[in-house]
């Protein structure tokens, strides 16, 4: 079940990068995963305290996840900074050569 809920989410993030192009499909994805990960680490790590009472794990999961959101963002939009800053400095490049087409009848 879980290989289909993976072959899911890979199906799902190609469409979303063909629809809305590598770098905004990145940023997307970052802001989702960020979070995500960083509260399955703390509810990890918290467990052992949280779940020794059932009441209040269940309790306190949703207001650690709030705070551990709202505390990501600054990471989430500091990365999504970056993103931009390197996809401006390929496009301002000097590498970067202009050409034209002419097709051969115009020639």
């Amino acid at each position: 079940m879980a290989y289909f809920i993976l072959y899911i989410i890979g199906i799902a993030s190609i469409w979303w990068v063909y629809r809305v192009g590598w770098t905004n499909a990145l940023k997307t994805i970052l802001s989702i995963l960020i979070p995500s990960v960083l509260i399955i680490l703390f509810n990890i790590k918290a467990g052992r305290l949280l779940f020794k009472n059932p009441a209040i794990g269940i309790i306190s999961v949703l207001p650690t996840a709030i705070f551990i959101y709202q505390g990501s963002k600054p990471l989430v939009l500091g990365i999504n900074t970056w993103i931009d800053r390197k996809r401006n400095e390929f496009v301002d490049s000097q590498e970067i050569v202009d050409a034209e087409v002419v097709s051969k009848e115009d020639a």
